[in-house]
């Protein structure tokens, strides 16, 4: 495919990007969005607020709304670098992905290799982040590639909520990557917990002795959106458009 050099692919009619809020339509006092979702995602004070680290982007929110306020946008952008820039308001604009700096990015903008940790995924995340290494999305085009040991690594990509029974097998996978290291949290499980948030096997995500460099929301996030964050944090948007 071209992008980023082109248009990205076409996304199917049903799929479901930023959730989107008619602040003119919305009856706040209602809360039957906020009632309705099942990760509590939804806080409803002064304006409605979302975190779309812990949305599962599932309709619920949609489906509960009296007034039809709630629809979801093709907005496949959703990548962030730090976990509080995923609580917006509707008004606001997300503050995507900015790229390393300095150091980093001259170490690991032309070649990332990550290794993937599934820490008790659904296998939903993980399927979109193997699309990316079929022939027609083919991310080693950019230099990033998955590897088998941590050893041969630049950072660990994770997937899934951290049960109990992955938690030590996660933080020596971080551990064993040398130093500078990247960690980039996919999907809902691994920002928040996901549909599992609260519950006693899991850890609601990557623990915080683990610190995430970039965070990638969605229940699993489209190879799109996978695909977005990574060349915004590498830089590569902006240079790969220019050069072709």
């Amino acid at each position: 495919m071209a992008y980023p050099a082109g248009p990205p692919p076409p996304l199917p009619q049903h799929f479901r990007g930023r959730p989107l809020l008619d602040q003119a339509r919305c009856q706040a006092e209602c809360r039957a969005c906020e009632e309705a979702c099942p990760t509590q995602a939804i806080a409803i004070t002064d304006t409605p607020r979302v975190d779309l680290g812990r949305c599962l982007f599932c309709t619920e929110c949609a489906d509960a709304c009296p007034t039809g306020a709630l629809t979801y946008s093709q907005d496949y952008r959703l990548a962030v670098r730090a976990r509080e820039d995923l609580v917006v308001s509707p008004e606001e604009e997300l503050r995507l992905a900015r790229a390393l700096d300095g150091k980093l990015k001259s170490l690991f903008g032309r070649s990332l290799k990550l290794r993937q940790v599934s820490a008790g995924g659904c296998n939903a995340c993980e399927a979109d982040v193997n699309v990316l290494g079929t022939i027609g999305w083919d991310i080693g085009r950019f230099g990033i590639q998955m590897v088998a040991s941590p050893r041969h690594a630049d950072g660990i990509l994770v997937t899934g909520c951290v049960s109990e029974n992955m938690r030590v097998a996660l933080q020596k996978t971080y551990d064993a990557v040398p130093t500078p290291k990247l960690v980039i949290a996919v999907g809902a499980c691994a920002i928040a917990g996901g549909p599992f948030i609260g519950r006693p096997q899991q850890h609601n995500g990557i623990p915080a002795s683990i610190p995430v460099d970039l965070y990638i929301p969605g229940c699993p996030p489209h190879p799109l959106t996978i695909l977005d964050g990574l060349l915004r944090l590498l830089d590569r948007l902006q240079a790969v458009s220019s050069r072709e």
